[in-house]
């Protein structure tokens, strides 16, 4: 899916959202790698990937969306950071080199509702990563969806942008329809402008994800819950992964 005019309110919607621990989450995992090259896949606007820059890694970025691409782009440009940015798709990926490591944070992989798709996203990192080189990933939990997202809705009011956010029921089993209006000023009028946008996220059983993990040909997989190093438990609500390629395959 493209992200269109959402990725010039996506940081607004965001701003809450802890991204320093996912640094932490992701410091903690990969602490015994030799090698500082990771790949920043569903990158969006680039918050992730700016903060693994500055804490050392030789990043690259990855998104469907040029939208996200082009505020990505223009926020690194503002930071004085050289980041490659480049646009794929994670379920097809090609061509982009071989990282230490992989990320798929803040939930991206729930956009994928089809379970082979998932499946071709795993292969596609694979080979993707050096020998012994780690994918992390979160998704969020069956509980998030079937507890708190469905019929669940969201408001903020801001003087620049205002949101809506309902959270409806999909045509696949645990997935979540996010509907979300936009309200956004235009500076020279003091106008609001308003837009719509529908977001599709579909969740599956942690036993899940980690049998495609396996399928795929990766090892010492490591299931942890809301960014601690603790295991789920039947009321979490981000699921993390945490696991290690072996020889990559031709």
């Amino acid at each position: 899916m493209t992200y269109e005019r959402f990725a010039y309110v996506y940081d607004f919607l965001m701003e809450d959202v802890p991204y320093g621990e996912w640094l932490a989450f992701f410091r903690r995992h990969t602490s015994a790698l030799s090698g500082k090259k990771v790949l920043d896949l569903a990158c969006g606007t680039g918050e992730f990937t700016w903060r693994l820059a500055e804490a050392g890694w030789d990043v690259t970025g990855a998104d469907l969306s040029d939208s996200m691409l082009l505020a990505a782009r223009q926020k690194m440009d503002s930071k004085g950071l050289m980041i490659p940015l480049f646009q794929q798709d994670m379920r097809s990926l090609e061509g982009l080199g071989l990282f230490d490591a992989v990320t798929i944070f803040c939930d991206s992989l729930n956009y994928l509702t089809e379970e082979e798709d998932i499946k071709r996203t795993f292969q596609g990192v694979k080979k993707h990563l050096k020998p012994g080189g780690s994918l992390l990933f979160d998704v969020h939990s069956l509980y998030k969806m079937r507890a708190i997202f469905k019929d669940g809705t969201f408001t903020a009011v801001d003087d620049s942008v205002s949101y809506i956010w309902n959270c409806f029921d999909g045509e696949y089993p645990d997935s979540v329809e996010h509907e979300l209006t936009f309200f956004v000023r235009e500076d020279k009028l003091g106008l609001y402008e308003r837009f719509d946008e529908l977001h599709v996220q579909r969740a599956f059983a942690i036993e899940q994800y980690k049998a495609w993990l396996e399928e795929a040909g990766f090892t010492n997989i490591a299931i942890t819950a809301d960014f601690t190093d603790q295991p789920p438990d039947e009321a979490s609500e981000r699921i993390f992964f945490s696991c290690t390629s072996g020889s990559v395959r031709p």
